[in-house]
């Protein structure tokens, strides 16, 4: 980068629906019971009598580069709250059952008030090219890091909640740059990871209606300023589901669709329906049967979001708290005492993602994606995705689709279920994450 904007314009400031099925049976159908399982598109909401066109995005807003730097200030701020922090009681002889368990959260609280260098964290993030825009009269931030291949796929990999940018930090460069990671210069990818609206560094909506098929045409809008005519697009959580709307909104413009939690409404012929394998019954079983427990970060998220912001705002340790506990949730390890988060994740790269979410307080707006997802009238109801399709099943994630209901509902040339990995899988399992990416895209090259 020639130049870049020296602080951030803020430090402190710059699914799915209501959980409307969460009380069906497991036995009637394991995902239903999941809010990540249903978009609006399948809710009974009445379409938009306007669909947004896309005048109403194009502007000639500038693309800027930009630097995080996060005032001095606000970091002495985190270290006096942590060294405030009122710890609960637990239950004796208990450790993740109630919710986070209370002693490896003081080992991360310490750890981020004492150890953690959010200075070398900057240091890491910003060696990334990163430029900010408006769309829609918000400031978006993205990452757009280029290969030397010309031949480069650009991809758009999109995240979730309660991700971050930070997640695709191991896997831009073995894409941007594969022959400098083992790989082969022919899997090279132009990488664009934009924050959400209302996410990381990008601006908050101060109005409603700012649901994931919204989100969907505002990262569209950024593809086609940034000169893509043609692009790539990957995610897993709220990114799969606002890469489905993009899917069904623009086919034309994307070369491929690749999901780490790929979605499909049960198939209306019951013989297809009743088509998976047993390993596919067995783990949409187990995983439906694990996440009904698991729900009520949807309920309060996606009714009240904004009573919850406020006690997640005002703490660190709150909010560490109500993060970790799914890191810790949907990743592959035991749930019990006998399950470390640090044998999958350091401390640095969790409190990175959850420092993202305090020094710009967006722990509020990205939760109202929930709520939005749920009250915003449909533009579009999700038909067949005609585009290429990819799916990598890993055996953690909070909601299993058979190959078959995928098929029914996609033009699926790619699907595996991998041997290890849960739902944060570029961060837990990069080396597989871009392996799998490749392995679809080649199909496409």
């Amino acid at each position: 980068m020639s130049s870049k904007l020296a602080t951030m314009k803020n430090p402190l400031g710059t699914v799915i629906a209501l959980f409307v099925l969460a009380s069906l049976p497991i036995q009637a159908s394991p995902d239903l019971g999941i809010a990540h399982t249903l978009d609006s598109a399948s809710l009974n909401l009445s379409p938009s009598k306007t669909i947004m066109s896309q005048s109403k995005l194009a502007n000639n807003a500038p693309i800027v580069p930009f630097e995080i730097n996060v005032a001095d200030a606000a970091i002495n701020d985190l270290k006096r709250r942590l060294s405030a922090t009122r710890m609960p009681d637990q239950i004796v002889d208990t450790t993740w059952e109630y919710g986070t368990d209370s002693t490896y959260l003081r080992e991360l609280l310490d750890y981020w008030q004492n150890d953690f260098d959010w200075r070398e964290q900057e240091t890491q993030l910003n060696q990334f090219d990163q430029f900010k825009t408006e769309i829609d009269g918000l400031e978006m931030h993205f990452i757009h890091q280029r290969s030397q291949n010309p031949d480069a796929i650009p991809l758009m990999i999109v995240h979730g909640w309660p991700g971050s940018v930070s997640e695709f930090s191991k896997i831009i460069g073995p894409l941007t740059d594969p022959t400098a990671h083992d790989g082969a210069a022919a899997d090279s990818y132009h990488v664009i990871a934009p924050s959400l609206p209302g996410f990381g560094f990008s601006e908050k909506p101060s109005q409603p209606g700012y649901s994931p098929e919204k989100f969907a045409h505002i990262l569209a809008a950024l593809m086609q300023r940034l000169g893509y005519e043609k692009y790539a697009i990957a995610g897993g959580d709220w990114g799969a589901i606002i890469n489905r709307h993009l899917a069904n909104h623009y086919p034309d413009r994307l070369i491929g669709l690749h999901s780490n939690m790929v979605l499909a409404n049960p198939p209306q012929d019951e013989s297809v329906r009743d088509n998976m394998t047993e390993a596919e019954r067995t783990l949409r079983t187990a995983r439906g049967a694990y996440m009904q427990n698991e729900r009520a970060y949807q309920q309060i998220q996606g009714s009240k979001p904004q009573s919850l912001g406020v006690g997640l705002n005002d703490s660190p340790a709150g909010l560490a708290a109500w993060i970790v506990e799914k890191f810790h949730g949907w990743t592959d390890m035991p749930q019990g005492a006998d399950g470390y988060l640090d044998n999958h994740f350091t401390k640095d790269e969790l409190l990175t993602n959850i420092s993202i979410y305090w020094f710009t307080e967006t722990i509020t707006s990205s939760a109202r994606i929930y709520y939005e997802n749920g009250r915003t009238p449909v533009e579009k109801p999700i038909g067949y995705i005609d585009v290429p399709t990819g799916a990598a099943v890993y055996p953690a994630e909070i909601f299993i689709t058979p190959e078959s209901w995928v098929e029914a509902a996609y033009d699926l040339r790619h699907y595996a279920i991998m041997d290890e990995g849960g739902h944060f899988a570029a961060l837990e399992q990069p080396q597989s994450y871009v392996n799998e990416l490749n392995t679809f895209f080649r199909l496409l090259r």
